[in-house]
């Protein structure tokens, strides 16, 4: 049996550089993705990091190579991927791929893939066909130089991507709001620079400049230890709104006018109840971590809530076979029927501006009430050696009080009051756990303890 090549993950490719993905990796990746997809064109791209451009060159090469058109889009976010090859489809594009490794640390880079209309390509979709068939190319050592290859195309215009995203608000209905913009040194900023020329805000930039050295940190929003910059410069500016992203900008990550960091689970019914009023009794997508607020919502707001297992291509797929015009995940992915269901980082603050101006609300106002209703935990992290059996022990901890047991996403356990989420990390050696009550706050901190202390317990 071949082995497993370590950067093929569950929903993408991750690896460090060169240990575990170089230009000749790359370029059989190209090959690989040409032999079992078969697009006549595939649109390319690549973030910030300093080695994205020449894995770049040799993933082209590769399906190039293989008789494949490229259109490379160059420096870009994983969603305008999504978007040109959605967009691009009656040029013959069937396929796309992203070069990044979003949030992961500097020395780490991957690749995104999709198929024709952007639909993803994981490991229950194609992914383990390519990586069986990158061994067999390198084991086989053809010889290509005698094939008819594709033509590669440089495509740097923005326009109709950047039209697409104001599509999704009433520009004449936004105020001038003050916001605070936080790229991480990633790519956001030449996006945000863009939609800036047709919005009346003031926006206040930090870490602009992409910079594949990340000299404040890799951009990860979602660590607590990453916010305070975002925080500081929302109340030093006194802003009505502060955005921070990940490096490929696939999320957006909002702070109140008071600094303050609003979880993104709230993020998700704030949107939904948006699409709902706009278009009534239509299907929201959202993942099993923390649900309550967001089926509430949707339940009032006359629509209907769908759950869906964790990750964006269980999502996406969702998403297609509900028709559904939003979804969401506390993690900060937002999914959008009119973006072929993929994940925008810029979709979710326009509609948030927009709401804000057209209700004439600060923000913190619009989010209170909910995370009175529903006081969460945020995503606590456990480093733990054997997932399945610290999860047991904390089911066996609490089975005796008959709660409501499900398994679509790790361990779901619901009590009258209160309800939690446990589920592995993909990638780590982690246990990852979501906790929320019914507006009791003092029941909150009491069971993330209680549950610390089962975890920390049987993982000793």
């Amino acid at each position: 049996m071949q082995p497993r090549l370590p950067c093929f993950k569950a929903y993408d490719l991750r690896g460090k550089v060169p240990e575990e993905l170089d230009a000749s990796l790359a370029y059989t990746i190209g090959r690989a993705y040409a032999k079992i997809i078969r697009p006549q064109t595939v649109v390319v791209g690549y973030d910030i990091r300093l080695e994205s451009p020449e894995l770049a060159r040799h993933l082209i090469k590769g399906l190039n190579d293989e008789g494949s058109n490229v259109i490379d889009i160059g420096l870009c976010g994983t969603e305008e991927v999504y978007f040109q090859t959605f967009d691009k489809e009656s040029e013959g594009v069937e396929g796309g791929i992203m070069i990044t490794a979003s949030h992961n640390p500097k020395g780490y880079n991957g690749m995104k893939f999709v198929r024709e209309k952007s639909i993803p390509i994981s490991s229950d979709s194609g992914l383990l066909e390519i990586h069986d068939k990158v061994l067999e190319i390198q084991n086989a050592k053809e010889d290509v130089s005698q094939r008819n290859r594709g033509w590669l195309r440089q495509e740097k215009e923005k326009e109709k991507y950047i039209s697409h995203l104001l599509s999704y608000i009433n520009l004449e209905a936004i105020k001038p709001l003050k916001i605070v913009v936080n790229p991480g040194n990633g790519g956001a900023g030449l996006i945000v620079k863009l939609l800036e020329k047709h919005l009346p805000c003031e926006f206040i930039y930090i870490n602009e400049t992409p910079d594949g050295n990340f000299p404040c940190g890799v951009p990860n929003p979602l660590l607590p230890e990453n916010r305070s910059a975002t925080e500081e410069a929302v109340k030093h500016h006194k802003a009505d709104l502060g955005i921070a992203w990940d490096g490929d900008f696939d999320r957006c990550f909002l702070f109140c006018e008071k600094g303050n960091f609003i979880e993104s689970y709230y993020i998700v019914g704030l949107l939904a109840e948006s699409f709902l009023k706009k278009y009534p009794n239509e299907k929201i997508i959202y993942d099993p971590r923390l649900c309550w607020n967001t089926v509430d919502i949707v339940k009032k707001s006359g629509g209907k809530a769908v759950s869906s297992k964790t990750g964006h291509s269980f999502i996406k797929e969702s998403m297609r076979a509900e028709n559904a015009i939003y979804g969401g995940e506390m993690s900060a992915h937002h999914y959008f029927r009119d973006f072929a269901y993929c994940d925008s980082g810029m979709i979710p603050w326009l509609l948030i501006i927009e709401l804000m101006s057209v209700e004439d609300k600060t923000f913190s106002s619009m989010v209170e009430e909910c995370i009175t209703a529903y006081p969460c935990s945020g995503e606590i992290n456990y480093k733990v050696k054997c997932t399945k059996t610290v999860s047991k022990a904390v089911l066996d901890h609490y089975s005796a009080l008959n709660p409501s047991v499900d398994y679509t996403d790790g361990l779901s356990l619901e009590f009258f009051d209160w309800r939690f989420n446990l589920r592995s990390s993909n990638t780590e050696e982690l246990l990852r756990l979501n906790i929320e009550t019914k507006g009791n706050k003092e029941l909150l901190l009491k069971v993330v303890q209680e549950i610390e202390e089962v975890i920390n317990t049987a993982a000793a």
